[in-house]
C-alpha cells in the first residue's frame, strides 16, 4: 500500500505513519519541516497556511491508495489538498473529532447525533468544532462520501501526546505527596489510545468502510481509578491519591478538563460528550483497544526519553491544576508556586 501523511511528524500524524512503515506500506508525509519525520518514511515539506505550501505535492506524479490528513485549522487547507490530490489518491482519510457534533450531545450518542451549524469548507480558522466540521465538509465535497473516511476521535492518548493530558498526570503523579484524584473513583474514561486510532486507520484503508465513525475506546474501558492508579504503579513514586468529591472539586473554583485533564464530572454535558459515545460501529470494523496499563506506561517511558517534558501545541491551553490550589484542596497549608502545566 502507498500511503501519503499530511503532517506526520507530530501525535496522531506520526503515530499513522510509523504504524504503516511498521506494515511494510510506502510513506510519504507532508510537513513544515520543524520536527524529524520516522524513519522509513519519504519526506516533503510544505507549510499548508502559505501560499506554495502544496508545491512539493504538485511537483510529482506519485499517486497513493489514500491519504491521511489530521489538520485542524482552516477547513480551506483540507479543501486546497483534497482538491489537488483528487484523482492521485483512493481514498482520502480526515482525523476528525467529535466536537463536531451540536451541544449540548445526547448521552451515548452515535454517528447520527446532530452537527454543529455554520461549518463551511471554504473557511478560515473559527472554532475546533467548525474548524473540524470544516474539514469534513472539505474532504466530503471533492472526494465524496464513498471515498472519504471521516475518523472522529474522542480523548486521544499515548506516546507523542502533545496536549499534555496524560504527561501532566505522569509528572504530577511522579512528584509524590498527597495528589487531587477526582472523583468518583470508580468513574468511567472513555479514550483511544493514538496507537490504536492508528491501526483503526490504517486497516480502514485496507477493508474499505466509508462515512463517519466515532473512534475512542468503548464506554468504561476504564475508570479514573484504573488511569491514576496506573500512573502511580509506573512512576513508581510516593504518590497518596486523595479521593475528592466533584462537588468540593467544583466548589473551589477547578475547571474540570483543563485543571483536571481527562476528568469531567458525571451527570453534566460534558461528562455526557467526551465519555458516553456509542462506538460500536468503530469496533464493528475492527477497532481494538489495548488496556490502560500499556498505554500509561508507555507513555511513561516516552515521556522520560525526552527528560519527563513533553512538546507542547502552541495552540492549546497549557493543563493541569495549580499546586496552591491542590494544596488549599487537600488541607496542606502554603506550598510553592508553580505554572498550572508544571510538574512542580
Amino acid at each position: 500500500m502507498r500511503l501519503l501523511v499530511l503532517g506526520g511528524t507530530e501525535f496522531v500524524g506520526r503515530a499513522v505513519a510509523e504504524a504503516a512503515v511498521g506494515r511494510g506500506w510506502d510513506v510519504t508525509v507532508l510537513h513544515r519541516g520543524r520536527h524529524d519525520a520516522p524513519a522509513g518514511v519519504r519526506a516533503l515539506h510544505g507549510d499548508r497556511t502559505a501560499p506554495g505550501g502544496l508545491d512539493a505535492l504538485s511537483g510529482t506524479r506519485d499517486t497513493w491508495d489514500a491519504v491521511v490528513d489530521t489538520w485542524s485549522a482552516a477547513p480551506r487547507a483540507v479543501r486546497d489538498a483534497a482538491r489537488l490530490l483528487l484523482g492521485r489518491a483512493g481514498r482520502y482519510v480526515y482525523v476528525s473529532s467529535r466536537s463536531v457534533y451540536a451541544w449540548p450531545p445526547a448521552r451515548g450518542g452515535g454517528e447520527d447525533a446532530p452537527l454543529v451549524d455554520g461549518a463551511s469548507a471554504d473557511a478560515e480558522q473559527t472554532d475546533y468544532a467548525r474548524d473540524k466540521r470544516g474539514g469534513e465538509l472539505a474532504a466530503l465535497g471533492v472526494f465524496g462520501p464513498d471515498r472519504c473516511v471521516l475518523a472522529r476521535a474522542g480523548l486521544i492518548l499515548g506516546p507523542y501526546e502533545n496536549v499534555g493530558r496524560l504527561p501532566w498526570w505522569l509528572t504530577r503523579i511522579a512528584r509524590g505527596g498527597p495528589v487531587l484524584a477526582p472523583g468518583p473513583r470508580d468513574l468511567p474514561v472513555q479514550y483511544i489510545d493514538v496507537r490504536d486510532l492508528a491501526e483503526w486507520v490504517l486497516g480502514g484503508v485496507e477493508r474499505g468502510p466509508a462515512g463517519p465513525f466515532d473512534v475512542v475506546g468503548p464506554p468504561g474501558h476504564t475508570t479514573m481509578g484504573d488511569l491514576l492508579d496506573a500512573c502511580v504503579s509506573v512512576t513508581g513514586g510516593p504518590a497518596e491519591l486523595r479521593w475528592t468529591d466533584p462537588g468540593t472539586i467544583l466548589d473551589a473554583g477547578v475547571r474540570p478538563w483543563i485543571d483536571l485533564p481527562v476528568w469531567l464530572p458525571p451527570d453534566t454535558d460534558g461528562y455526557d460528550a467526551l465519555h458516553t459515545a456509542d462506538v460500536s460501529r468503530a469496533v464493528a470494523t475492527g477497532l481494538v483497544c489495548r488496556p490502560v496499563a500499556e498505554t500509561v506506561a508507555d507513555t511513561w517511558t516516552w515521556l522520560t526519553s525526552l527528560g519527563g517534558t513533553a512538546p507542547h501545541r502552541p495552540d492549546r491551553p497549557a493543563v493541569g491544576l495549580d499546586p496552591r490550589i491542590e494544596a488549599e484542596l487537600l488541607g496542606l497549608g502554603a506550598v510553592d508556586g508553580g505554572s498550572p502545566g508544571a510538574a512542580s
